[in-house]
């Protein structure tokens, strides 16, 4: 072997290992910011379920405990029996208005966005434009109009106020427009040669093979609605009708001094939008990467 072959393996060799030392330097770079973004994330969720688990001395001691010395479950029990403060009325509204609005804008996003994706008529695009630049009219623009209009129907301090506004929204539509688009024409030409209708495509063929992005969307339209604030508290009045994060206000200002009973409440707020996020994770990533692989 020659001195330049030689010269020329050292340098290989030597190339190899300093590739491999960022590589390696890459990946630690990768965790530890991946790691602080998990603390930064989960560390005031930790804070909550740990306070709510704890007596009212541990909960204001300093400096703080990390972990509960003593665990008990009397703040939950207290937390559901309080009667100025119906906790179990609230989750009821908050559930009941989370899955009726779920089942509302999909519903009337399925219709809207199949008829923009498949169907010719004039202006067809130029309408579709229309209606997403509404997407860039704040919400506080329409609040006014929206709670004159609910006072007409005499619909405040009612289900129908936290439910039917805002039940036709603009991004169910456009993202599943986007996914419809996705879908091969010549399935759906198939089953119109089999005797169906557009309706009957829509809902055996379109549909079944959609639900990635209907996942995505029941996840976003349910974390929406749960953790509304704004609204449920202009348009309600009695206690009974509030949902559970305008609730969790009254309760902070009742029970100002009692943390445990303030962190239960506000553990419910947070745990079912958890779970709902866990069962559909996989299919949320799959819609969401979907609905951005047309380019039309």
């Amino acid at each position: 072997m020659s001195i330049a072959q030689q010269r020329t393996g050292s340098f290989e060799t030597a190339a190899s290992e300093a590739g491999r030392r960022k590589t390696i330097l890459g990946r630690i770079m990768l965790w530890a910011v991946s790691i602080a973004i998990a603390i930064y994330v989960f560390a005031p969720l930790y804070w909550v379920f740990i306070q709510s688990l704890m007596l009212e001395p541990d909960i204001f001691r300093w400096p703080p405990y990390v972990v509960p010395p003593r665990v008990t479950l009397a703040n939950y029990t207290k937390v559901f029996t309080m009667p100025d403060t119906p906790v179990i009325r609230w989750i009821f509204n908050s559930a009941f208005v989370s899955f009726s609005r779920i089942g509302l804008e999909l519903t009337i996003a399925t219709l809207a966005a199949y008829a923009f994706a498949r169907l010719e008529f004039p202006g067809r695009d130029k309408i579709f434009f229309g209606i997403l630049t509404t997407m860039m009219i704040p919400g506080q623009v329409t609040l006014i109009p929206t709670y004159l209009i609910m006072g007409r129907l005499k619909w405040i301090d009612t289900y129908h106020a936290l439910i039917w506004p805002g039940a036709a929204s603009v991004f169910p539509i456009f993202m599943l427009r986007q996914f419809f688009q996705t879908i091969p024409r010549e399935l759906e030409e198939a089953a119109i040669l089999d005797g169906c209708g557009r309706l009957r495509v829509l809902w055996k063929v379109i549909v079944p093979l959609s639900t990635p992005a209907y996942s995505a969307l029941a996840i976003f339209i349910f974390m929406g609605n749960w953790n509304d604030l704004f609204w449920p508290l202009i348009i309600t009045n009695s206690l009974e009708m509030r949902t559970l994060v305008p609730g969790l206000t009254i309760l902070r200002g009742t029970y100002s001094t009692q943390r445990g009973l303030v962190m239960a409440a506000a553990a419910f707020s947070v745990v079912p939008v958890m779970i709902f996020y866990a069962i559909f994770q996989r299919r949320i990533i799959e819609g969401v990467a979907m609905t951005g692989l047309t380019g039309q």
